[in-house]
């Protein structure tokens, strides 16, 4: 638990799975920032990549609240990180980024979710579960587009090709959303290894199954490996325990902020721009 405008009980997991030998994931939870991020690149040292960015957050951890300000610059330093890796430590490797910190808006208590490639976050309140973050990914542009419909997606082989990320040749800018915090809130982070392995229904079933934010990371972990586990697997649980009163309840906001914008193995890979492209998006 911790002070600050929200008070939260959390838990975290993270598994190799069963196909590969190296862990790409890094993760961070720690009031107020809970993220999670996805190497890729295998060749290219991902998981150095991703442990950079993590390790650039770490330095805001101990704060009772973070603004956007706060997040932008991390950002911005952890892409200069990443794209200064050495050769053979990590050049040309690229890491998603998802998660939410705790943020203060004028003494109320919010969630500021940061998403960039397709690991998620999801918020289950007031009995209903969302996916907050959108994919940045090839297979999601073409559901945007009406090109692939949801069931068609999930087994789509271009699934795990993102189209934004920090490093690997992308300077794409995150997505970013703020959400008021309220009591009993449940958040979700993970890689996309849950989602892989694991549907909405069966991860909604067990977040309500499970009463600790430890043991619900922990059987989440557990059934995507146990279903597969193709992929590395990293959850964060979040509880809202207590949230700083007020007055308003705003519903969720977009902050508007200027624009952000076959071995059969699972890889999270960046998107090849091609010559008919143009620049990555």
């Amino acid at each position: 638990m911790t002070a600050g405008p929200v008070t939260l009980a959390w838990g975290a997991a993270t598994d190799v799975g069963l196909r590969r030998s190296l862990n790409e994931d890094s993760h961070l939870a720690a009031p107020p920032l809970f993220l999670v991020a996805d190497g890729m690149g295998g060749h290219q040292a991902g998981e150095v990549a991703s442990a950079t960015v993590i390790e650039e957050f770490a330095r805001l951890v101990g704060r009772p609240s973070l603004t956007v300000d706060d997040v932008q610059s991390s950002v911005a330093e952890a892409r200069r990180r990443v794209d200064a890796l050495p050769e053979g430590g990590g050049a040309g490797a690229g890491t998603t980024l998802a998660g939410v910190v705790v943020a203060d808006i004028d003494g109320d208590g919010y969630w500021l979710a940061v998403n960039l490639g397709d690991s998620r976050t999801y918020r289950l309140s007031e009995g209903v579960l969302e996916q907050v973050s959108v994919d940045h990914s090839v297979v999601q542009e073409l559901v945007d587009a009406g090109e692939l419909d949801a069931a068609a997606a999930a087994v789509d082989s271009r699934r795990n090709v993102i189209t934004r990320a920090l490093g690997a040749g992308s300077d794409s800018e995150p997505d970013y959303w703020l959400l008021p915090a309220e009591e009993g809130d449940r958040l979700l982070i993970c890689s996309d290894g849950l989602p892989t392995e694991l549907d909405d229904a069966r991860i909604d079933h067990i977040l309500r199954s499970e009463q600790h934010p430890q043991t619900a990371a922990d059987r989440l972990v557990r059934e995507a490996v146990a279903a597969g586990g193709r992929d590395n697997v990293t959850v964060l649980v979040v509880d809202a325990l207590d949230v700083r009163a007020r007055e308003r309840r705003d519903g969720t906001a977009t902050i508007p902020v200027a624009e952000f914008g076959e071995d059969g193995e699972e890889d999270t890979l960046p998107r090849v721009r091609t010559r008919d492209e143009g620049e990555r998006p």
